[in-house]
């Protein structure tokens, strides 16, 4: 049996709908893994550092990878489209971001991977699109559904709806 996972994806460097576009295929390929549900493109004001705007989305997968596993192939997929890690560059500008958001209806904690995501319910550019295709999926540590979470998030930050799926 597969995991149903969402997974987040933001890009501001380069031509970001693309890159959010590229990365959805290159998920979708991912062996056991199978492409459910994919919300709009969102423009979303950045956070920290960052000086352009995002294009953020967020898909819902079904996979037979552990997420370990997945996690290990999405920061792969990360690599292969040139997002470099540097210690300390939190929000910094990045070609392409995948975060796992929640998988199945589990909490991990383990030293790669916290799930669901640990921030998620604060930032209204995942919860945005992550209501869009899945308003009714609980977060299983907070006990209340996406598009609850949505309706109360206290986050300024502008999220515009730019590009159907």
């Amino acid at each position: 049996m597969g995991h149903r996972v969402y997974v987040g994806l933001g890009s501001n460097l380069g031509d970001p709908r693309a890159n959010v576009r590229d990365a959805i295929e290159r998920v979708a390929a991912l062996d056991g893994t199978s492409l459910r549900r994919t919300s709009s493109l969102y423009e979303t004001e950045p956070l920290g550092d960052a000086e352009r705007w995002f294009v953020n989305a967020v898909v819902e997968i079904e996979t037979a990878l552990d997420p370990e596993t997945l996690l290990a192939r999405l920061q792969a997929i990360e690599a292969a489209m040139g997002r470099r890690r540097v210690a300390g560059e939190r929000w910094a500008s990045r070609p392409i971001d995948l975060d796992v958001l929640l998988v199945d209806d589990v909490v991990i904690r383990t030293p790669a991977l916290t799930v669901p995501h640990p921030e998620m319910h604060l930032r209204r550019f995942v919860l945005a699109p992550l209501a869009e295709i899945a308003p009714a999926a609980v977060h299983p540590v907070l006990g209340r559904s996406i598009a609850s979470l949505l309706a109360a998030v206290a986050d300024p930050k502008r999220v515009t709806r730019i590009d159907a799926p």
